[in-house]
């Protein structure tokens, strides 16, 4: 990926890519979201041991991930969305992490960072988005269909094993 040019699009949209400074507030962002579905169980991202310094794990291999943080007009954390290659299925990216903070939610926020996520995956040379989430998260599960992710089989290669729903789309 092309951090330079990854940068540029990020600051058009009220987003940057996470820094140290960002991990405490998109840790508590996402635990908030997880124990509210009561998924705050083992087999989550709730339990990942770099939850705490996502900054450490998408920026230490900065050409396969990245991590982008959506902020207010304060520059307050408000949600955030990751892209990892995904080797289950050829150029694919991985969509991780797509969270949004209560007062935040049914604003749009969730569809700019979907946004921002298909676009960047574009330009890092993606073929296909993957994604795994919970029958629990229904709307997200809307959100995904609505952008055209399909359903499909669980890949051997599920990393967080209590989830149960998986999508894949095409977009290139």
């Amino acid at each position: 990926m092309d951090r330079q040019k990854l940068q540029t699009y990020l600051k058009d949209k009220n987003m940057h890519l996470i820094t140290e400074a960002d991990d405490p507030a998109i840790a508590g962002i996402i635990r908030a979201n997880l124990e509210k579905y009561h998924l705050d169980i083992p087999g989550t991202a709730y339990f990942d041991p770099e939850l705490d310094h996502l900054s450490k794990f998408y920026n230490e291999d900065f050409q396969n991930r990245a991590y982008f943080i959506l902020t207010d007009e304060k520059n307050n954390v408000i949600g955030g969305a990751g892209i990892v290659d995904f080797p289950g299925f050829d150029s694919c990216a991985e969509i991780q992490k797509l969270y949004v903070a209560d007062g935040w939610k049914g604003q749009g926020y969730g569809r700019k960072l979907m946004q921002a996520v298909q676009d960047c995956a574009r330009m890092a040379g993606f073929r296909r988005l993957y994604l795994e989430t919970h029958s629990n998260l229904h709307t997200a599960m809307r959100m995904y269909e609505k952008y055209g992710f399909q359903r499909i089989a669980r890949p051997e290669t599920v990393m967080h094993d209590t989830m149960d729903r998986f999508y894949i789309k095409q977009i290139s």
